[in-house]
Order: structure tokens, then C-alpha cells, then sequence
């Protein structure tokens, strides 16, 4: 692992301490990876909705039906 160092405000400090002391988290560190990893897959889903709105834009129109499309939304959240 690279080791960084990051500063955080007093309010987010306090909240990522109160979620070790919760036993959420066994530390700081694994608590802003989980936060980052998050982060990254929201970001994936968002960039897989564009894509596709810009698909069925570019195209006038999609093949897919209205349930497709929300089956396979719902079915990138759940990963």
C-alpha cells in the first residue's frame, strides 16, 4: 500500500473517529478506502447511464424497454 498523508476538518475527523470507535472501521485508513471505493462505483454507474442516455440520444431512440433499462440499473447498484 502507498502511504499518504491527508488533512481532514475538525467535523470530518470527528465523524471518522466516532466510526472506528463505533467498531464500524478498524481504522482511519480502511474507513477512506471504503469511502473511495464507493465513490469509484457510484461514479462507474453514473458514467454507464450517460453512456447509455448518449447511446439512445445519438441513436433517436433505444431498442432496450423502459423495464430493461431499470432491470439493468438496478442490477449495477446491487453489485
Amino acid at each position: 500500500m502507498i502511504r499518504q498523508s491527508i488533512s481532514f476538518t475538525k467535523p470530518n475527523d470527528e465523524w471518522l473517529k466516532n466510526q472506528v470507535d463505533n467498531n464500524e472501521y478498524s481504522s482511519k485508513s480502511e474507513l477512506v478506502n471504503d469511502l473511495i471505493r464507493q465513490a469509484r462505483k457510484q461514479q462507474a454507474q453514473v458514467d454507464w447511464i450517460k453512456a447509455k442516455l448518449e447511446r439512445a440520444e445519438n441513436s433517436g431512440f433505444t431498442n432496450d424497454s423502459k423495464e430493461q433499462i431499470l432491470n439493468q440499473s438496478k442490477s449495477l447498484l446491487n453489485e
